[in-house]
């Protein structure tokens, strides 16, 4: 099927303004082309349209008649995608458009990240402002920027920009689901310089390549305990070191703070006399990892070539110290909430490992629903690369968004559910971040909910969203928006 497919999709004004986001480039940190194209959106619409200096975008639309008493709604999403494809393919997402198809009961793209997160709930805001038969109250339509890779939309909001009364995020991930609270974050940026080296007289270049994993979102995801590419290379690593004469020259695996790895390439060196023995244990591991993984990972690939020798190698020590800081380094689920127990409370994602010839650098996201657990965890990760030679500092904090099981809105919008469902929706709090903790520091009155459509395996390539549940979602804020409280 073809990406204009799902134009023809129900709630249509959704699905069109959906596929119109597929086209416009918007992976963070290129928010002028996006920001534009929102911006000459509100303005088509005749409406009062703002741009911060930040970037951010809100358009404001009134009330329609007979709602003009009713709260005010800020209706808030982020511009921004997550960026993942798998390294076989040919894709730039500073220019092309985002291929989506239909597949069954999905909606999924060719081979990289579909951006349904967030530009469901996105295409969702810009239809409610593009309509003339929906009520509602008066409407604020917030976009950060940057959600992604540190929610700096959220943390560059200026006092005084929203006048809304109540906040609905539309960036949670499954339907049925409000959410009402989630985990706050903490980014470990570590760093090892060194000078490069010479190779061994008599080695050969090996590249040794770990691909096929599943990845995903390292707050949704994490709890599904999916292999870590950088872990289970520097597994690999340890012992090639230690039992094989192999030198490590550089090491690429990771790409984004709040995806889980998928990829791990390292260039090695080892004797020639030793090449054949390395590519035997190549294999070994790879046998053992799909073990390991057996019902979790499917497509593992492990594999080694012969490559042309590196200019230089990493020194001794500090590949030594890199391997030992982070295969000490913890890593995936370290507690779930007492309270709820199949909810993640706190968890670590290392990363990212990246080597460039003079510095290594890693990059560790850990999350928690507990300020105090985030900081312990930090300390240990911080004390691991410290006591292994590395600079590390601790950058990007965010707050988690603190549950309030009172809220008026969690009341509405659930008696608005079971009328329109006939069922009762899940109270929850999320693992991953949501920009709810932070603007809730700039308005600390404003009553906020989040809610969203189901979308499975977010920053990974295998990213979709089910088709069902977006229509349901689309329902489900067209009543809540006719039944927002009076002021």
């Amino acid at each position: 099927m073809t990406s204009n497919d799902i134009r023809q999709l129900e709630p249509k004004a959704l699905w069109q303004n959906f596929y119109s986001l597929t086209q416009v480039p918007r992976p963070s940190h290129k928010k002028e082309e996006i920001g534009a194209f929102l911006e000459n959106f509100g303005k088509s619409l005749g409406l009062e349209t703002l741009r911060d200096e930040i970037g951010n975008v809100l358009v404001r639309k009134p009330a329609t008649d007979g709602m003009e008493n009713r709260k005010s709604v800020v209706l808030q999403a982020h511009m921004d995608m997550v960026p993942q494809k798998n390294s076989n393919v040919s894709h730039d997402f500073q220019t092309d458009p985002i291929n989506a198809y239909i597949d069954g009961e999905w909606v999924t793209a060719m081979d990289t990240t579909l951006g349904a997160d967030n530009g469901i709930g996105l295409a969702a805001a810009m239809s409610i402002l593009q309509s003339s038969g929906i009520p509602h109250p008066a409407i604020e339509m917030f976009i950060t920027v940057d959600e992604e890779t540190g929610m700096f939309g959220a943390f560059g909001l200026q006092p005084n920009f929203l006048k809304g009364d109540i906040l609905i995020n539309m960036d949670s991930e499954d339907e049925g689901e409000l959410y009402v609270g989630c985990a706050g974050g903490i980014d470990g940026d570590i760093t090892f310089k060194y000078k490069e080296v010479d190779v061994d007289d008599g080695d050969l270049a090996l590249k040794v390549s770990l691909t096929g994993l599943k990845g995903g979102h390292s707050g949704v995801d994490i709890h599904l305990q999916r292999a870590n590419a950088n872990k289970l290379m520097f597994r690999f690593l340890k012992e090639a070191v230690s039992d094989y004469e192999a030198r490590l020259a550089s090491i690429d695996g990771g790409s984004l703070r709040n995806a889980i790895p998928r990829e791990a390439f390292a260039i090695i060196t080892v004797p020639a006399d030793g090449v054949d023995d390395l590519v035997e244990f190549v294999q070994e591991c790879k046998d053992l990892f799909i073990e390991e993984y057996k019902g979790v990972e499917d497509k593992i690939s492990f594999s080694v070539e012969q490559v042309e020798l590196p200019s230089g190698l990493i020194p001794e020590e500090v590949q030594d110290d890199l391997i030992n800081g982070v295969t000490a380094c913890p890593n995936g689920v370290m507690r779930f909430m007492q309270e709820l127990p199949t909810v993640v409370e706190t968890s670590n994602n290392l990363a990212i490992i990246k080597s460039d010839g003079s510095s290594i650098i890693l990059r560790s996201l850990m999350r928690s629903s507990v300020e105090s657990r985030k900081e312990e965890l930090a300390s240990m990760v911080q004390s691991v690369f410290q006591l292994a030679g590395a600079k590390v500092e601790l950058v990007g904090g965010y707050p988690g968004w603190k549950p309030n099981l009172e809220s008026p809105i969690l009341r509405e919008m659930t008696k608005v559910y079971e009328n329109k469902f006939g069922k009762t929706p899940k109270v929850m709090i999320i693992h991953a971040g949501l920009e709810c903790g932070i603007l809730g520091t700039h308005y600390p009155q404003m009553d906020m909910i989040s809610f969203g459509p189901t979308i499975r395996f977010p920053h990974s390539p295998d990213e979709k969203v089910n088709i069902a549940t977006v229509q349901k979602f689309w329902d489900f804020l067209l009543a809540t928006l006719e039944n927002i409280p009076i002021k």
